[in-house]
């Protein structure tokens, strides 16, 4: 491995829905991640593990990429996500079912918030608030802020600009 070089590979297995490695210049760093649990492991270039610790986290932040038109982004309900159009802010409620017809996608915010202006891959990201049913969406161009409220009740899903 050269001095300089940071190769990385991913896969699936039985205990972890996603795996990935990294080899730094001075070891590999492996990441091992499930719906509820993130193993880090750090094993040096002697081989020797220096770091392995389990954490439980209730939020996972999603990682953007910055080419992505739209993401989904998970709420604390399993079956809930929000979808995001990363150029204009525009948002939609999707759920899905496993077990009957109660699938369905309706709309959050239809409103062009980079005003058809600028609208280009990753200009909006949502963060997640530690009130399940809030998210705070953010222009990463501009700075604006919006409080989101997804909701299975119509009246009670909203998009407020906050000032």
């Amino acid at each position: 491995m050269g001095n300089d070089s940071v190769q990385y590979e991913y896969f699936i297995d039985e205990d972890y829905n996603y795996q990935t490695e990294f080899e730094l210049p001075l070891g590999i760093v492996r990441l091992y991640l499930n719906s509820s649990y993130l193993n880090v492991e750090y094993i040096d270039s002697a081989n020797s593990t220096l770091y392995d610790q389990v954490k439980a986290f209730t939020n996972l932040k999603v990682i953007q990429q910055s080419n992505e038109s739209y993401k989904l982004f998970p709420t604390n309900n399993i079956w809930t996500f929000i979808k995001l159009d990363t150029r204009n802010g525009k948002m939609w409620q999707v759920q899905y079912d496993v077990g009957g017809d109660n699938r369905f996608e309706v709309e959050l915010n239809t409103r062009n918030l980079a005003y058809g202006v600028d609208e280009e891959n990753g200009r909006f990201t949502l963060y997640p608030t530690n009130n399940t049913y809030n998210f705070i969406l953010l222009d990463q161009k501009e700075g604006d802020v919006w409080q989101v409220q997804w909701s299975h009740e119509k009246e009670e899903r909203l998009v407020l600009k906050i000032r």
